[in-house]
């Protein structure tokens, strides 16, 4: 117990540094979705995330967003538990036969404008649960795609980028 101890005091954390004060790249990531949000919407972004079937691996880097060092709420973004009050859903995973009616449901529930955000390899074409037998596919074969973001999973800056480009997209 005690060689533990010191090993977990010696050792330097295995996490992320912490962003630079200087972080240019989020800085301007800020500022661009700023702009094109108030641009397009006259207000903040409000997502609301659907797992349609997925390992978790993908919902584990949108909640990286919300953490000190992307801070989702300084971009004007916040997620939300209805998709009523919602303007972009972000669906991860294949979508099962299971969920199906639900993603529907979500995305029919929206106001308008909406948009959908497939999250990584498994929503953008069903990765590696594509045929299975609970399986219905990607996303797009629900409800239509405005933005595939692949990857298993994405990286949070990969994500930020994502929205930042579908605001942007007239």
């Amino acid at each position: 117990m005690r060689n533990l101890i010191l090993q977990g005091i010696l050792q330097s954390p295995l996490s992320e540094p912490p962003p630079r004060p200087d972080d240019c790249e989020l800085a301007q990531l800020t500022h661009a979705f700023e702009e094109a949000s108030q641009r397009r919407l006259g207000r903040s972004l409000s997502i609301r995330a659907v797992d349609a079937g997925s390992c978790n691996g993908c919902e584990l880097e949108m909640h990286a967003l919300g953490n000190a060092y992307y801070d989702l709420e300084r971009f004007g973004l916040r997620f939300v538990a209805s998709p009523r009050h919602a303007d972009v859903l972000m669906v991860t995973g294949p979508v099962t036969k299971n969920m199906r009616l639900a993603l529907e449901r979500a995305h029919t529930a929206m106001p308008s404008p909406k948009w959908v955000i497939a999250v990584g390899d498994c929503a953008c074409d069903g990765g590696v649960f594509a045929g299975g037998y609970a399986c219905v596919g990607a996303v797009s074969h629900v409800v239509p795609v405005d933005l595939r973001l692949p990857g298993c999973p994405p990286e949070p800056i990969v994500l930020l980028k994502g929205l930042i480009a579908l605001i942007e997209a007239d």
